[in-house]
């Protein structure tokens, strides 16, 4: 591997000023520049269409393929703080989207379910969130886009790895030097 693909913290402006680094192994801009308009192209479509934020409808999707979970879980699977989770649970039961119960073998946990009214919304939106995937991969072969989804699901497999780096503690700056008279 070459020193460019090593090391690199070289950022350049991407969408609307952000920061994006050029580094294709720390965060390419078809990473993390990649990822942030694709979340806030699918946001904005989603509030103005359906009334629903991301975060909400990733809860809501979760949902539908796991019915009857823990909000843990959910933290768990999607990758969200529980103090988020908390805050679109009470939104989306708000809306008579989805229920939160007391689970019977633990009082103090509890269980979340979607409503028809929130498989309704689910459906609809799924929709949307697949002609958006469809658009995304156009052009890539049906191998190319194989290969994509292994390379996805490995370097998730490194996640933890990645997220339990601490670097060595820095070293103390250096004390300035008094000038000689």
């Amino acid at each position: 591997m070459d020193s460019r693909w090593r090391l690199g913290a070289a950022t350049r402006r991407c969408d609307k000023g952000a920061r994006c680094s050029t580094s294709r192994v720390t965060s390419p801009p078809t990473s993390r520049c990649w990822r942030n308009r694709l979340s806030s192209g699918a946001s904005r479509l989603y509030l103005q269409r359906y009334g629903i934020g991301i975060i909400e409808w990733r809860v809501l999707a979760m949902l539908a393929v796991e019915p009857r979970i823990s909000p843990v879980r959910v933290c768990q699977v999607i990758g969200l703080d529980k103090g988020a989770v908390s805050r679109e649970m009470r939104k989306l039961e708000t809306k008579g989207y989805l229920t939160v119960e007391e689970d019977p073998e633990s009082p103090r946990r509890h269980t979340l379910a979607l409503t028809p009214e929130g498989y309704a919304v689910h459906d609809e939106v799924i929709r949307a969130a697949l002609e958006r995937e469809r658009r995304l991969l156009k052009g890539l072969s049906a191998s190319e886009v194989e290969t994509l989804l292994d390379l996805l699901v490995r370097t998730t497999a490194n996640l933890p790895f990645v997220n339990e780096y601490e670097p060595p503690e820095a070293a103390p700056a250096p004390r300035p030097r008094k000038k000689k008279a």
